[in-house]
């Protein structure tokens, strides 16, 4: 018999999937309704934490619009009980992260489809008139065939643009210390080319297989952000092109005047582009599936700058 408490609303749980620091994602499936879905359900301790709530109704605000292959699609943002949740498009895949931990090598073969589905989804979300804010490999969900997904959307906030850009406030300091940009770290007003720095010092550590930065305080990380020479990324992995080391690097200007003003101008040079000088094939006995939907979100909690 299934228990009351297996239910939110007419969602029953049926697979814990992962546990965040201010959530934990599961596999339900609704009532009458064959398609499974992935639950994020803020967690115990916290709900009753007017913040941690106001994050997932805005992720729900900012999400429930988005309709692109590359995004996670948000369906609902319901309350049952005392048990605030949002449903999602369930895709089962690790994300980035987790893949880059098991070494660049396993990866690169799929290295130059996920840059490419990953820079179209941060297109439209910007096309849409959002800038992330917590653009890193841990926000990009990759399936085995290299299909991507870009998730969470809890600290992304609306840009002007034009004339009225000028007249823009000051951001909240918020994101992932390893890939914030200079004018994120100063609280300035931001633009898609924040999320393009961000984006720049993912792709560092998509080919190289290290951050970009690192320190061994948090104030030492964020002043390499802001004034320390960008490594070259030829030295850590030789197989790199000078062409696309040098993207990188223009994609990692301190001054966002420097970097290429949209996703789209960054598309246009990358696809011009190899790479590698040889590209790497899948590793021995590595099955590529077909594409297929399957999975989840990853959760950070979000507040002040995060180490990692």
């Amino acid at each position: 018999m299934t228990r009351a408490r297996d239910f939110l609303g007419s969602y029953r749980l049926a697979r814990l999937i992962r546990v965040g620091n201010t959530t934990a994602v599961w596999e339900a499936i609704k009532t009458g309704d064959p398609t499974r879905y992935a639950l994020k359900i803020l967690r115990e301790d916290l709900r009753n934490d007017r913040s941690e709530i106001a994050a997932l109704r805005h992720e729900y605000a900012v999400g429930q619009k988005l309709k692109h292959k590359n995004v996670i699609h948000i369906y609902e943002f319901n309350t049952e009980g005392s048990v605030p949740y949002l449903v999602l498009e369930l895709f089962e895949c690790p994300n980035l992260k987790l893949l880059l931990r098991q070494g660049v090598a396993e990866l690169a073969y799929l290295v130059p489809g996920i840059i490419e589905q990953s820079a179209e989804a941060l297109f439209y979300l910007h096309e849409q008139g959002w800038v992330h804010r917590d653009v890193k490999p841990d926000n990009f969900l990759v399936n085995d065939d290299g299909q991507v997904k870009l998730i969470d959307f809890a600290i992304s906030e609306k840009y002007t643009k034009g004339f009225m850009s000028l007249f823009s406030f000051g951001s909240k300091v918020q994101g992932t210390r390893s890939y914030m940009s200079p004018e994120q770290i100063r609280g300035k007003a931001l633009d898609p080319r924040a999320d393009m720095y961000s984006f720049g010092c993912m792709l560092f550590e998509l080919v190289a297989g290290k951050l970009p930065f690192t320190g061994t305080t948090a104030d030492e990380l964020l002043t390499k952000h802001i004034s320390a020479p960008i490594p070259p990324l030829g030295v850590f992995n030789e197989n790199v092109t000078p062409e696309f080391a040098n993207l990188v690097k223009k994609m990692m200007q301190k001054r966002k005047e420097d970097r290429p003003s949209t996703m789209w101008e960054f598309l246009k040079e990358f696809k011009t582009l190899r790479v590698y000088k040889i590209m790497p094939k899948p590793p021995e006995g590595k099955i590529v599936l077909p594409r297929e939907t399957a999975t989840s979100v990853d959760d950070l909690k979000k507040g002040g700058p995060k180490a990692g």
